[in-house]
């Protein structure tokens, strides 16, 4: 087989995404969603292997910014959209694509790259680490209680329009990215993908609703849904399905929540996505009627080490050579010697002539990077060398975050 692999051209679009859906098994996008994944491209960082006129893989990188430890917005590619039809698998073509992005994500400068896997065993042989975890939650509320902080009874919770109210929900959206790795601060028109509500979204659920929090007409929260009616002989037994929620203080949350444990003629509550530390489990009278779940989220890889270590903060002082693995990016392979103190400042050299107190892949590095995978943990599994005693513990220590790192929406 001859294959051209090129970038995106805006005339291409419409094969390069029909190839994309196929290899998620052909199921079409509503076209509400397709025109949005449309408007979203940015042609110059999407690729396509073409054989002949038809198109046989896709690849894409979103131009993002993602908050780390420390609260700096740093540039990230947000890779999407790979895919190798079946016809044309087992040849290689996964890791040309793989090869030529990474090389462009480095040429654009920026020191990260970050996916979601839909098979997680693909990534790590990219240098891709798993570094965030999601929670999903299937909440009885007709048996769970909930015990509210003072000042719940303040707030005033009131529906309107989702669309309406998309200001209000990204002000509150930003102020939180700021404190929680991981997380995207959104670029325009990003804010419209937190309102499509298709048939095929609903999934026989109710159109899409919105609440906000408020506190003295200032806007502190919000939640999306839906409600998906169900009856049996017993009488009313629906679902509220959480599609997104935030809030700026303890009550504003709870408010929320007291909210949509109460919704009529339900008794449960499913929330997909969830921060594993989520504060909910705190209020709730029986975690285990939560049914909490927890699996893998967002991926990162360090494009290039020096400038990504620099660019988060870290917790207590540092001052580490590590030695870094890195066979599909040469260029980060070898010694590095990390200097932090507990104020923000970094620096992050080669030094080829000092002893590693640490070896590692650049893999490990991606999941310890946001904060949420500890050395300590790696170190035990076997996937850390510590060479200099108590190295370990003192980088652990160093890149943890007080909050668990979350990725709040796929891309």
């Amino acid at each position: 087989m001859t294959s051209e692999l090129r970038v995106l051209r805006p005339a291409e679009w419409d094969p390069w995404f029909a190839c994309l859906e196929r290899a998620f098994g052909g199921a079409l996008s509503a076209p509400e969603s397709r025109a949005l994944w449309r408007e979203l491209t940015e042609h110059d960082r999407n690729i396509g292997l073409w054989d002949g006129e038809a198109c046989v893989g896709t690849a894409g990188a979103y131009s993002f910014r993602l908050t780390v430890p420390g609260g700096a917005a740093v540039p990230a590619a947000g890779v999407t959209a790979v895919s190798v039809a079946g016809t044309h698998r087992r040849r290689g073509l996964l890791r040309t694509m793989m090869r030529r992005q990474l090389d462009d994500v480095r040429s654009w400068g920026e020191p990260l790259a970050v996916l979601t896997a839909s098979e997680p065993a693909i990534y790590g042989r990219f240098g891709y680490g798993s570094a965030t975890r999601a929670m999903s939650l299937d909440v009885d509320t007709a048996r769970v209680q909930l015990e509210l902080p003072p000042g719940t009874d303040e707030v005033r919770v009131r529906y309107t329009d989702p669309v309406a109210a998309l200001p209000a929900c990204e002000e509150v959206y930003g102020r939180l990215a700021v404190e929680r790795p991981g997380t995207p601060v959104r670029q325009p028109k990003w804010e419209q993908a937190a309102v499509i509500d298709t048939e095929k979204d609903r999934a026989g659920a109710s159109p899409l609703q919105c609440v906000l929090a408020e506190r003295d007409g200032e806007v502190l929260g919000y939640a999306t849904f839906r409600v998906r009616p169900d009856w049996d002989r017993a009488g009313p037994k629906g679902t509220v399905a959480l599609r997104d929620l935030g809030a700026l203080d303890a009550a504003s949350y709870a408010a929320l929540w007291r909210f949509l444990f109460g919704i009529d003629l339900t008794s449960s509550l499913e929330a997909g996505g969830r921060p594993v530390d989520e504060p909910l489990m705190h209020l709730v009278s029986d975690v285990r009627r939560c049914r909490a779940r927890v699996q893998d989220s967002l991926y990162v890889r360090l494009v290039e080490v020096g400038a990504a270590l620099e660019a988060r903060a870290y917790r207590t002082p540092v001052d580490v050579v590590l030695e870094v693995e890195d066979a599909f990016c040469p260029w980060n392979a070898g010694r590095w010697h990390l200097v932090a103190d507990a104020k923000g400042g970094a620096s992050c050299r080669r030094a080829p002539d000092r002893a590693p107190d640490l070896e590692l892949s650049v893999r490990e590095l991606g999941a310890a990077y946001l904060g949420g995978v500890s050395f300590t943990s790696l170190a035990a599994a076997g996937r850390v060398r510590e060479v200099r005693p108590g190295a370990v513990a003192e980088v652990s220590s160093a890149f943890s975050w007080h909050v668990e790192p979350w990725l709040p929406h796929s891309f």
